[in-house]
């Protein structure tokens, strides 16, 4: 079992090139139905075969059961957790391939893209690992006049972003690679968002460097690092942040976004308490809507303070071995 102090970047990507290209020609050949009869062996190897991330399904649902309503929680299961990732990442496949049709998208906050698009003022849309991030791309097709740049941790996911890549080598999704937030990428982000763009920043992982830049605050009733490095940058550039989740409903891809701030101030005397504030406002709010889509958030490793701790028995054993070594 990988250990569960670990940081999320450090642990081993599941599945191999081949098998994302198996699924995905599955998928060609067959259509959605013959892609689950090849899905149904892949997922269950991976849940068999990996108890750490099979513990944190379960550490995370049952921590959500106590948020939704009753008739919502008998669903809720670890295996259905991982068939739910396996049929987003066809999902996350279509879009970079641009198989995406308006028809599949729901922009169920309207009044709100109406605003970006008049703005024209760039701003930071944070998002999570809930759902389908790349359906991010649709908002370029809906307001094909605005420029957007997504950050991603490329490296834990270099399996997929080749399989991407050689599914449509010129897609024109504009991401970028970062694995913290340093001047010179906030230099180069503040010229964009100047420009009128903006930028996709995920706000519930931690930073890939480590260090000190996340605020411990309550998600789903217990205590949990998020990382402040969406709200460091915003703070810098003064620049609308707006909120933005996209939920897989009725076979449909719904984006919601919300306007977080229209400037996020952070004074030097209280800035500690200002991110404090502002990660814990985020993470509420992600909080909100995992309880409306609970299979669709997709973190398998231990995300909360208390499930980093060593299993006290795990402890006992080793002691015990200790002694009689």
């Amino acid at each position: 079992m990988a250990d569960s102090t670990k940081h999320w970047a450090g642990i081993g990507e599941a599945g191999t090139l081949l098998g994302m290209k198996i699924l995905l020609l599955a998928y060609r050949l067959f259509g959605r139905a013959g892609f689950r009869v090849f899905l149904f062996p892949v997922m269950s190897y991976f849940y068999l075969t990996r108890p750490s991330s099979r513990q944190a399904s379960r550490r995370y649902l049952a921590r959500v059961q106590q948020l939704v309503p009753a008739e919502q929680r008998a669903g809720l299961t670890p295996f259905r957790h991982f068939w739910c990732f396996g049929e987003i990442l066809l999902d996350k496949l279509l879009v970079w391939m641009g198989h995406i049709r308006p028809q599949d998208v729901v922009f169920a906050t309207p009044e709100v893209f109406d605003e970006v698009d008049r703005s024209r003022s760039g701003g930071i849309i944070v998002v999570s690992h809930l759902g389908n991030t790349e359906i991010c791309s649709a908002l370029a097709h809906q307001l094909p006049n605005i420029g957007i740049t997504m950050l991603v941790y490329t490296r834990h996911a270099e399996k997929f972003n080749r399989l991407m890549q050689h599914a449509n080598p010129d897609a024109s999704i504009n991401l970028m690679q970062v694995t913290d937030m340093s001047p010179a990428t906030a230099m180069l982000l503040s010229e964009r968002v100047a420009a009128g763009e903006y930028v996709v920043i995920a706000g519930d992982r931690t930073p890939v460097s480590g260090g000190t830049r996340t605020s411990t605050v309550s998600f789903l009733g217990d205590q949990a690092e998020f990382p402040q490095g969406a709200f460091i940058l915003a703070g810098l550039l003064g620049c609308p942040v707006y909120l933005m989740f996209c939920l897989k409903e009725a076979g449909q891809y719904h984006l919601y976004m919300e306007k977080f701030t229209e400037r996020l101030s952070l004074p030097r005397r209280s800035r500690t308490e200002g991110l404090q504030l502002a990660v814990q406002s985020y993470a509420d709010r992600l909080a909100d809507y995992c309880c409306r889509a609970p299979l669709q958030w997709f973190n398998f490793f231990p995300f909360w303070l208390a499930d980093r701790k060593p299993d006290s028995s795990s402890a006992s054993e080793s002691r015990q071995r200790d002694r009689h070594s």
